[in-house]
C-alpha cells in the first residue's frame, strides 16, 4: 500500500512524496544487493569453468524463478549412519520444504556453502502417518527421538526459543533418507543411492565428528541437549529403525529383463 500512494501526486504539488522515492530507491537498492550476492555466490563455483557457461550460470541465477528453492524454509544440521553400518557417520546439511502439514520434504548437502556437494534426500513425516505405512515400508524410516532430544540435530542461526518450537514438532516425526553421494569414500557419486538411518541412543555417534561440526558452527550439542530437556520424549513406533535388530535393508543393483 504505502509504495501504491507514494507513487501519485500530491495535489498541488510538483513532485512525487519523499516516502514513494525512498521506498522505491530502497526496492531497487535491495534488488541490486540482491543480484550482487547472488553474482558473487556464483562466481565461487565457477571458477575453471568456460567464460560461456560462467556468463549463462550468472543470467540464470539473476532471471530464472526457482520457485521449489525459494519454498525451502528450514535449515538443519545433523548426522546420518549407513543403513547397513554403524561406522560410516556421515554429516548431514538439510533444507526443507513443509510441504504438508504432515510431510516436509528435504535436499541435502555435505555442507552449507556454495560449492557444497549435493549428496542425498530426506521425506520427513508425522508419527500418524508412519504408523499407516505398510510393514514393508516402515522398514525404511528411521524415527527422530534421539536426534532432537541429544541436541544432534540442530537449526543454525534460529533463535533458541524458535528452535525449541519447532523441535518439539520434529521430535515425533520420522524420515525416510536416500543419500547418492557416498561422500565418505567417493570425489564422485558412484554408485546407487543408499539408504540411511539416524542413532537412537548415546554412544552411537563419533564424539570427533559432533565436536568438529559444533566448533565449525559455533554451537553446543550439549547446551541443547539441556535446553530440550523438557521436550517430552515420544515413544517410537514398532517398524521404525529397522537395523537395531540386527537386521536390515539396503539397496542394491540388479539385472532385469526390460519390459516392452
Amino acid at each position: 500500500m504505502a509504495i501504491t500512494q507514494g507513487t501519485h501526486r500530491r495535489r498541488g504539488s510538483g513532485r512525487a512524496p519523499a516516502i514513494g522515492i525512498g521506498v522505491a530507491a530502497g526496492v531497487t537498492a535491495a534488488a541490486g544487493l540482491l543480484l550482487g550476492r547472488k553474482a558473487a555466490t556464483i562466481s565461487k563455483i565457477g571458477k575453471g569453468h568456460p567464460l560461456k557457461h560462467r556468463a549463462l550460470d550468472l543470467a540464470a541465477g539473476a532471471m530464472q524463478p526457482k520457485y521449489p528453492l525459494d519454498a525451502m524454509s528450514t535449515y538443519l544440521n545433523g548426522f546420518h549412519l549407513y543403513a547397513d553400518d554403524m561406522g560410516r557417520q556421515v554429516e548431514a546439511t538439510h533444507f526443507c520444504i513443509h510441504l504438508q502439514h504432515d510431510l516436509h520434504q528435504c535436499v541435502i548437502f555435505d555442507r552449507n556453502a556454495p560449492d557444497a556437494r549435493l549428496i542425498g534426500i530426506e521425506y520427513i513425516i508425522s508419527e500418524e502417518r508412519f504408523r499407516g505405512l505398510p510393514e514393508d515400508e516402515k522398514r525404511l524410516w528411521h524415527s527422530h527421538h534421539y536426534e532432537v532430544k541429544s541436541g544432534i540435530l540442530t537449526a543454525p542461526g534460529i533463535p533458541d526459543m524458535a528452535e525449541h518450537a519447532y523441535f518439539e514438532d520434529l521430535v515425533t516425526t520420522y524420515g525416510k533418507t536416500f543419500h547418492t553421494w557416498q561422500y565418505d569414500r567417493d570425489d564422485f557419486p558412484y554408485g546407487i543411492p543408499q539408504l540411511m538411518m539416524a542413532f537412537t541412543e548415546d554412544g552411537q555417534a563419533a564424539d570427533e565428528m559432533i565436536r568438529a561440526r559444533d566448533e565449525r558452527l559455533g554451537i553446543s550439542t550439549s547446551r541443547k541437549r539441556r535446553s530440550r530437556a523438557d521436550v517430552p520424549m515420544p515413544e517410537v513406533a514398532a517398524g521404525a529403525n529397522a537395523w537395531e535388530s540386527g537386521r536390515t535393508v539396503q539397496t542394491r543393483l540388479e539385472e532385469t529383463d526390460f519390459e516392452r
